[in-house]
């Protein structure tokens, strides 16, 4: 009886998991979990009535630091989940340098957060939902590829685009609802 190399078959497997996971190009499996990670981080936020996004920074399937918006808790302006991110994964670190690393966050990043990261010299930024009042990835500007600043990174966006707008599209719902019942009161 012959024995078949089953290693032949794993580039046609991993091809039909990406097609089921709908992974946009440049997409890996790990990307994939480490935004389910995300996802979490998010709803939970939501919960604290927080504006529902979460950050996860990691490195070769290892998490350095994961965070969610505290802007409402810590009453910190910055308290973005990527800001807060990059300053925990910068102590796990070791130091501010977090050039073998990528993150994963629910939404494109803003202005502030987009800078974060390049001064931060993150390799890979995965995002899910864009931001069209103040995506600074892809939608209003690019930040994160600008030939101009000292570092740029490789930038996939989309990932579990519908999940992630859903979890701020039902958040933002809800406030709006019990803003009209509290009006009606």
């Amino acid at each position: 009886m012959m024995r078949t190399d089953v290693s032949r078959f794993a580039p046609w497997r991993l091809r039909v998991r990406r097609r089921l996971l709908a992974l946009p190009q440049g997409a890996s499996l790990e990307d994939h979990r480490m935004m389910l990670r995300a996802i979490e981080l998010a709803d939970a936020a939501g919960a604290r009535g927080e504006v529902p996004v979460g950050a996860v920074i990691y490195r070769h399937g290892t998490i350095l630091a994961e965070a969610s918006n505290d802007r409402e808790a810590s009453r910190d302006p910055t308290g973005h989940a990527e800001v807060v991110a990059l300053r925990l994964a910068a102590i796990t670190n070791g130091g501010w340098r977090l050039n073998d690393c990528s993150m994963a966050v629910t939404l494109e990043p803003c202005p502030m957060c987009a800078g974060a990261l390049v001064n931060a010299r993150v390799a890979r930024l995965i995002y899910g939902a864009r931001d069209p009042k103040a995506g600074a990835v892809d939608t209003l500007y690019d930040l994160c590829r600008d030939a101009r600043l000292n570092h740029r990174m490789d930038v996939v966006g989309g990932l579990m685009s519908v999940r992630c707008g859903s979890l701020l599209t039902n958040f933002f719902k809800a406030r709006r609802m019990n803003k009209r019942t509290a009006a009606a009161l």
